[in-house]
């Protein structure tokens, strides 16, 4: 039986009061279930929409070679290894997957872990502990945040992609630093600048972990990420990569040096102490990683950049609030798969959500504490194989609900406003 004291917690928490009440009014854009892969159209819960909400940036998850990779090695090692890596957990496929990591980031090594939040936790805290500095980006991924906790190190965040105010917290911090930034965050789609960043971790003698999460597969001429877009992957210690968004699997890997991932091997926790990753998703994403480097792989990557950049500038042409493009060392700039339309207001977030639902499309909508208080938005992510028929549509009914001459009044019932504005009840 619960103890009475942690129920009145639960009751009394706001969070959970807004998903019940959210629920309650089928105005919550949270825990939607898929009923189908997730292509550009998506069969969820009673409808069929326009998938903008899925990290599938190249849509290999249903591809028929990466198919064939998960169902091969269903067949020959079953559904799960019933093991962590440190014990029997540890099959072939791991071995191979890591090589071909490895050899295709250009590094000695590479690590899988089960899952890419397992990836962050584990290696940040295996490279860091008592007495060290970790300075982060303020907008990084939740898991490094987790990740620099459990690692008992002193935590410094520096204001997003401020390379000046990093620098500042470089000049005053002694012993072993080390810099965690995404290479290109999850939430505003925008990438860091990478060449300044590893310039001051030089300076300073500071590691660098780049968690490039949602830019490999996507980026660079080979397709490894951020750090190689930018040309510095050598002046990276390690680089963190999932296998479940561009790759269209399931798991984490850190590629860097033979010390680097060593060290992780016999310090990370969160790859000694959990069951490996299923034989499927390695085989998934085995498929994945040979195909990223055919000229297929180049396609499909050049095709969802294309896809980005339409639909940015047509959010911009429709008067939509749009994060602007990322510049790039060469005087270019980049649209990355993550579209994210500024709409600040939680509830107006929530209502441009049921609309959007309403009429067949599926976005992510992000508010407080996955983003800035007043910094709610919705995040748009685009695949291969969007069309521009369907690109249209969302931007119509974008700049119908957002644009600057959108007239289409917010509607939801007064307990959801009251669920986003104000503190829990009394009892939920």
């Amino acid at each position: 039986m619960s103890s009475q004291r942690m129920l009145d917690r639960i009751r009394h928490d706001k969070r959970i009061w807004a998903h019940r009440v959210l629920t309650k009014h089928d105005q919550n854009p949270f825990f939607r279930v898929m009923k189908s892969v997730n292509a550009p159209v998506v069969d969820v819960e009673d409808r069929s929409v326009i998938m903008l909400g899925s990290n599938n940036y190249l849509g290999l998850a249903d591809h028929p070679l990466v198919r064939a990779g998960a169902a091969a090695a269903l067949d020959k090692y079953g559904a799960t290894v019933t093991g962590s890596r440190l014990l029997n957990g540890t099959i072939s496929l791991h071995t191979e997957l890591e090589e071909a990591l490895a050899d295709w980031h250009g590094t000695e090594q590479a690590l899988v872990f089960t899952t890419g939040y397992q990836a962050n936790l584990g290696g940040i805290s295996a490279l860091c502990g008592v007495g060290d500095t970790i300075i982060v980006d303020s907008a990084a991924h939740a898991s490094i945040y987790d990740a620099c906790r459990l690692s008992r190190a002193t935590i410094r965040a520096f204001r997003h992609n401020r390379v000046d105010l990093l620098e500042e917290k470089l000049s005053r911090s002694t012993g072993v630093v080390m810099v965690v930034v995404d290479g290109l965050y999850s939430m505003h789609g925008d990438l860091a600048p990478l060449d300044e960043i590893a310039a001051v971790c030089e300076k300073y003698d500071a590691a660098l972990f780049v968690d490039e999460a949602h830019s490999v597969a996507v980026m660079g001429a080979k397709r490894t990420g951020a750090a190689e877009l930018f040309g510095i992957e050598d002046d990276i210690d390690a680089r963190m990569g999932c296998l479940s968004k561009g790759l269209g699997s399931s798991g984490g890997f850190v590629a860097g040096s033979k010390d680097i991932v060593d060290a992780m091997r016999v310090h990370a926790r969160t790859f000694l102490f959990t069951t490996a990753g299923v034989p499927a998703a390695l085989g998934a994403a085995l498929a994945s990683v040979q195909l990223m480097q055919t000229e297929e792989g180049a396609e499909r990557a050049t095709r969802t950049l294309a896809n980005a950049r339409y639909l940015h500038d047509g959010l911009v042409s429709a008067g939509v609030d749009v994060h602007a493009p990322s510049p790039l060392p060469d005087g270019t700039d980049m649209v990355s798969p993550i579209v994210p339309v500024n709409v600040r207001d939680d509830l107006r977030t929530v209502n441009t959500w049921r609309k959007l639902w309403d009429a067949g499309i599926f976005a992510s909508a992000a508010m407080f504490p996955a983003v800035a208080r007043d910094g709610a938005l919705l995040r748009l992510c685009v695949q291969p194989d969007h069309t521009t028929t369907q690109l249209d549509y969302v931007v119509e009914q974008m700049g119908l609900f957002l644009g600057e001459n959108s007239s289409t009044p917010d509607s939801a019932p007064a307990e959801v406003g009251a669920a986003l504005a104000a503190p829990a009840p009394a009892s939920v």
